[in-house]
């Protein structure tokens, strides 16, 4: 271990002692960083720190003062070669100690009547506060720093500490709210477990049955499946049409084509079923046209699952097209040129050649569609209907008047089973193939043209559902410049002005009914953003520049969180935060963890595509000069990753304001998310000012989006050319 690593340790050594104390150990129900605690530090008994808890009766807190003072005399008395293993032991115990504390004793004292027979009675203890919580990362810091002297991973102690936290952080915030969900389908109210409502609802027909076989209607579960399935296989379909459309094909607007399938990923996900709603609703401007033109009364058409499949597949064609156009255009030319040049003509070339190697992307594409229905919680609520599915049910679960926590546990635990099926089963069909078409070797072929059998059909599907998509979205547009829609449609600027409304009375006045949701949205999601970044690209440098054991577990741990659905995600975090050792639920910081640990899975693929463009010598070059790897990461690869540092800065951005499934779970009065707020607007009926606000969004959304690529730059590999020109010894004797 170098000086530099052991004055790290000394600095984890010290935060320790100093969360001992001097910080709270017990949480603030004000918040600790606005200070306002301070004044009645040493008075008030619930703000004193772990040493004073422990003087005054909180015994399960004295083995932790024991195990900090341990590792502080091991650091002043031994010698970096003989106390790692102590250090470690240190780390796994002190851990060990205070998660079993933590979960033991709760408010009330002991949480289960077994260990109150045995131990007698305790009494009870807030959640961890900001103390606790320094001397848990600090304990986490010493097994990693005992690892690194005794050699692991080559003594490198930031590497070592990276993944320790990392893998602490995804316990906590993935692993542990599903086990805490788990839990909570056989949890009653008082506390004491039963299995009496796991045993109702899972056997219950309105979740399982299978009664559309024979007519009659499908419960939930299969009803979510086959949408899944049919959103799926269609977005897939749709998002390879406009891939081949947009690279094989003579198609003059390919550049509108591109822009327009960008639209619905920074689009609220409920919007596009608000936009449905007003075009092919019961009163709907379509509907009311062929009403009128043919007499035929259409009714309620749109309102069940035929009305949620065309809002999703409106939503997620997109992102099925990003994922499969680079797909088609890294096809190698040279592969379709020997299959014509062995006189296979352009239709078997494509059919024989083509489509067996875009099978990843099309199985990437149908698992993302399969999983992004699966989670949609906006457009089931604004069209379901009568016709839920596992989203909305959950969430009627929990909040509706049955109000039953075993039966949402159940629900998630099937959606859960369903989705993380699908990514079992998908990573199982692509491993030991191989569909590689690119290689070191120069290729300079040009990709053929699709056969007129397959261009023809596939361009005149994409005008149409182009042209589909633009009707919808000038649905969106003019919807919030009318009075009421479907009545009176005279123009007006009365939804803005009441969402989005400045006064003037000595000073500035946010008049409108939006402003809260709007500031706290912009706040919370500019927090997440970096943070996920951040993680992410702290993973994928760790996945590819450094080989430790358990290295693939440690990636599908983390990419398993993109398989969670969000509506799982949020009924988990309710369930694992809601009492102690963590309790955030009704403040930011649960918000930001949700976003952060659900998007981080992109930010990982992105940094890890990208990183691995980047020669590992430049890594070697740094630590052969002296630099340590935190100063190699900092000086080294982050200049190189611009590109995925931009991507994962977007996409966590554009997700926290448009997320809805978990984060309609997790808001409060005074944490307010924009798409909460927004769902609150559509189900009171006010549809102008729901989407006067969803078009401010979108609007905020590209301008923070080109905000992020002036901010981040671009990558620079080269010297700019007039500086080389200006040093070159060549150029030079030429002027001369």
């Amino acid at each position: 271990m170098t000086s530099r690593d052991n004055r790290r340790l000394d600095l984890i050594l010290a935060a320790s002692l100093f969360a001992l104390v001097a910080l709270p150990w017990y949480r603030i129900r004000s918040g600790f960083f606005g200070l306002e605690w301070v004044p009645d530090f040493f008075s008030s008994e619930k703000l004193w720190p772990g040493l004073l808890q422990a003087v005054n009766g909180k015994w399960q807190l004295l083995p932790i003062l024991v195990l900090v003072a341990a590792a502080v005399g091991l650091r002043m008395t031994r010698k970096p070669g003989d106390r790692g293993g102590a250090m470690i032991a240190i780390g796994i115990f002190g851990l060990a100690w205070m998660v079993t504390e933590g979960l033991s004793i709760g408010l009330r004292g002991w949480n289960w009547g077994l260990l109150e027979a045995l131990f007698g009675d305790v009494a009870g203890q807030q959640a961890f506060g900001a103390g606790a919580l320094v001397v848990v990362t600090g304990f986490a810091l010493m097994i990693a720093f005992g690892a690194a002297e005794r050699g692991a991973l080559k003594g490198d102690a930031f590497v070592l500490g990276a993944i320790t936290l990392l893998i602490l952080l995804v316990a906590v915030f993935v692993f542990y709210p599903l086990v805490s969900m788990f839990a909570g389908a056989f949890q009653e109210f008082d506390g004491s477990f039963s299995t009496e409502g796991v045993r109702r609802n899972i056997v219950d027909p309105k979740i399982w049955s299978l009664g559309c076989l024979a007519g009659g209607n499908c419960g939930v579960a299969w009803r979510t499946f086959f949408l899944a399935l049919c959103t799926a296989s269609g977005t897939t379909l749709l998002g390879l049409v406009f891939a081949l459309v947009a690279t094989r094909t003579g198609f003059r607007f390919k550049k509108s084509l591109r822009l327009l399938t960008v639209l619905p990923i920074i689009t609220p996900p409920f919007v596009i079923g608000l936009a449905l709603t007003m075009l092919l609703g019961r009163s709907g401007t379509l509907t009311n046209v062929i009403e009128t033109a043919t007499g035929w009364e259409l009714g309620r058409w749109l309102y069940g699952l035929t009305g949620i499949w065309i809002a999703q597949m409106l939503s997620f064609t997109p992102i099925a097209f990003l994922v499969l156009i680079g797909v088609v255009e890294g096809v190698s030319p040279s592969m379709e040129e020997a299959s014509q040049t062995l006189r296979s003509d352009r239709w078997r070339t494509f059919r024989k050649v083509t489509l067996p190697l875009l099978a990843p992307g099309l199985a990437n594409a149908f698992l993302i569609g399969f999983i992004e229905s699966m989670a949609d919680f906006g457009n089931p609520l604004v069209l379901g209907g009568s016709g839920g599915v596992l989203s909305t049910e959950i969430f009627f679960a929990v909040v509706g008047a049955q109000n039953d926590p075993a039966r949402a546990a159940i629900l998630a635990t099937v959606l859960l089973f369903f989705t993380l099926s699908a990514f079992l089963a998908q990573r199982l069909w692509l491993t030991g193939r191989n569909f590689a078409t690119v290689t070191g070797k120069g290729d300079g072929g040009r990709h053929i043209n699709l056969p007129k059998r397959v261009a023809w059909p596939a361009t005149t599907i994409a005008v149409v559902w182009a042209a589909f998509t633009i009707t919808v979205y000038a649905m969106i547009v003019f919807g919030g410049f009318v009075k009421v829609w479907g009545l009176d449609h005279s123009l007006t600027l009365e939804h803005y002005v009441q969402a989005f409304g400045i006064g003037w009375d000595e000073g500035i006045r946010w008049t409108g009914v939006a402003w809260d949701s709007f500031w706290t949205t912009m706040e919370i999601a500019l927090l997440a953003a970096p943070l996920t970044a951040a993680v992410g690209l702290l993973t994928a440098w760790l996945i590819v520049r450094q080989n430790f054991p358990g290295r693939s577990v440690f990636e599908f741990a983390l990419m398993m969180s993109f398989a969670i659905p969000g509506t799982v995600i949020g009924i988990s975090y309710i369930m694992a935060f809601n009492l102690p050792p963590l309790q955030m639920t009704g403040t930011a910081a649960i918000l930001i963890a949700c976003f952060v640990f659900r998007n981080m899975p992109v930010g990982v693929r992105g940094g890890v595509a990208a990183m691995s463009q980047l020669d590992g010598s430049l890594d070697e070059a740094s630590l052969s000069l002296g630099a340590g790897s935190a100063r190699t990461m900092r000086k080294v690869i982050l200049p190189l990753l611009r590109p995925a540092i931009l991507a994962a800065l977007v996409y966590s951005f554009v997700r926290a304001i448009t997320s809805i499934s978990a984060v309609i779970f997790l808001v409060s009065a005074k944490y307010n998310m924009a798409t909460a707020y927004i769902v609150g607007l559509v189900e009171n009926g006010e549809y102008g000012i729901a989407i006067a606000y969803s078009s401010v969004l979108i609007l905020v959304m590209i301008t923070v989006i080109g905000g992020f690529q002036l901010l981040v730059g671009d990558r620079r590999i080269r010297r700019r050319e007039e500086r080389v020109s200006a040093r070159s010894p060549v150029n030079k004797e030429a002027n001369a």
